[in-house]
């Protein structure tokens, strides 16, 4: 048979492709959702020097490779200035998040992780001190932030949104804990940290729950790399996670269900990470799982789908958002 989507998505997005053919792959159909997903530049890599082209097209080539220079270029000119930028900040403690930080502790090459923006974790009162040494340079504010960032500036190329809690209220102490427990992040200074592993996990299960799911398929391969231990590099996240701890601070920050719906989502794509994930999955109740199963696992795990229910997302979120006790 050939190639589904997902057996084509699966193979690019691997760090170590097996050798093979791909040229009954859909290619018509992977190469616009590659794109729009985040995938292409680890594709077109994976494609040119690990594959040695697959037999694929040469217009699908063409363009996933030109992806992958302008990703390159992108995230260098992006992280080297702001390291220029941060590299003599001493006295604070900020954390990078996301992609930033994902692109060069997750990745075997920074252009594989496009980097769109700059998300900071930062004391709740470090926030305008740290805006206002931004606005030093070129920054200037922007008009809109993402869903609670207390500032956002740009120099008109990167984004760079500070936020002083990440968690949501009533949990100022957690994200407090975040902080205290963040890993130092030395290559832009002895102000800069990252997030555990552990914590890394639940953030971005918690981001996932927010959007409603309705995130790119590299999200999925962030959280995949950071379920395996980062088993191609030899950084801050290349160990077995501390699957306790995981659902403990799950329980704590009521993150159960997205926990559950994000981790059954990425064993559905990557069965190699079927083990940790039945790990780390919590404990819910007969009637929640086959709901989350039918309305988020399955559906995120079947790849080709071109259209989907009116208000699906909002559905999702309701789903894996939290349900708190009374104040």
């Amino acid at each position: 048979m050939p190639p589904t989507l997902l057996d084509t998505f699966r193979v690019l997005a691997s760090f170590s492709p097996p050798r093979q053919s791909l040229a009954a792959a859909p290619w018509k159909d992977y190469v616009d959702w590659a794109i729009a997903n985040g995938l292409a530049s680890l594709a077109a890599y994976n494609l040119e020097y690990r594959l040695a082209g697959g037999d694929a097209p040469e217009w699908a080539r063409d363009r996933l490779l030109s992806v992958y220079q302008g990703t390159a270029n992108d995230n260098v000119m992006k992280l080297v200035n702001f390291k220029r930028l941060v590299d003599d900040l001493e006295g604070r403690r900020i954390v990078l998040l996301g992609g930033a930080s994902f692109a060069d502790s997750l990745y075997p090459h920074v252009a594989f992780r496009p980097v769109i923006e700059i998300s900071l974790l930062l004391p709740p009162g470090d926030v305008d001190g740290f805006a206002g040494f931004l606005s030093r340079g070129e920054f200037k504010p922007l008009d809109q932030s993402p869903p609670g960032a207390a500032r956002s500036l740009t120099d008109g190329r990167t984004p760079i949104h500070l936020f002083g809690g990440i968690l949501g209220p009533r949990f100022e102490a957690e994200d407090q804990a975040l902080l205290d427990r963040a890993l130092p992040l030395r290559v832009y200074g002895p102000s800069f940290f990252r997030l555990t592993a552990e914590d890394a996990v639940l953030t971005l299960c918690l981001e996932h729950a927010r959007a409603g799911y309705d995130v790119p398929y590299l999200s999925f391969v962030d959280l995949r790399e950071l379920l395996l231990g980062a088993p191609s590099l030899g950084g801050p996240y290349s160990k077995p996670l501390d699957v306790a701890a995981v659902r403990e601070r799950s329980r704590a920050l009521h993150l159960d269900r997205a926990l559950y719906a994000s981790c059954g989502v990425v064993a559905e794509l990557f069965p190699e990470t079927a083990d940790t994930v039945r790990a780390l999955q919590p404990e819910l109740s007969h009637l929640v799982r086959p709901i989350l199963d039918s309305l988020v696992v399955t559906p995120l795990g079947r790849l080709g789908r071109t259209h989907q229910l009116k208000g699906v997302e909002q559905v999702r979120r309701l789903l894996t958002g939290r349900s708190l006790p009374a104040a």
